[in-house]
């Protein structure tokens, strides 16, 4: 039987992240991060995981806090909340760690951990994406994951609520 007790330790704050991600750079570990509101994980979320755990050793995974998600989808999202969405991600394998983040864009946060890669789906070109320019200026890439045609949490709403 696997242990689950680890997995609330794979959700941090700012100030503990940072503190990991020292750790994990005197090892020398390639960090990835990646973002989104994942409000109902999907085929295609765990497709662009899959790809950008591809790009490092170390995956971060930072997601809109419920006040940033209401803000950019509307009233009725989202859909699992912040604390729901974060236990999720953190209990997926390929998953180092979840970060929430309150700001419509995570630029402060990336700005602050500065990646060794930057990771977002397929629908952002690098110029749409908060902290590409940050990224590569520290010497970091940007990379944009592939899409799952057809695939949304938008969509699977729809089809829900038919």
């Amino acid at each position: 039987m696997k242990s689950i007790q680890h997995i609330p330790e794979k959700i941090y704050n700012n100030a503990e992240l940072i503190k990991k991600m020292a750790g994990w750079q005197l090892l020398g570990k390639k960090i990835v991060l990646t973002n989104g509101v994942f409000d109902i994980v999907h085929v295609g979320h765990i497709a662009s995981l899959q790809e950008a755990a591809s790009f490092g050793d170390i995956l971060i995974v930072a997601i809109n806090s419920d006040a940033s998600v209401k803000r950019l989808k509307g009233p009725t999202r989202p859909v699992n909340t912040e604390q729901d969405r974060a236990t999720l991600l953190a209990n997926l394998m390929i998953v180092d760690a979840v970060i929430i983040f309150e700001e419509d864009t995570p630029l402060e946060l990336i700005t602050q951990l500065l990646p060794n890669v930057l990771v977002k789906g397929g629908d952002y070109t690098i110029e749409q994406i908060a902290g590409a320019k940050e990224v590569i200026a520290n010497g970091g890439e940007v990379k944009i994951a592939g899409m799952v045609p057809g695939i949304s949490t938008t969509n699977i709403i729809n089809k829900v609520q038919l």
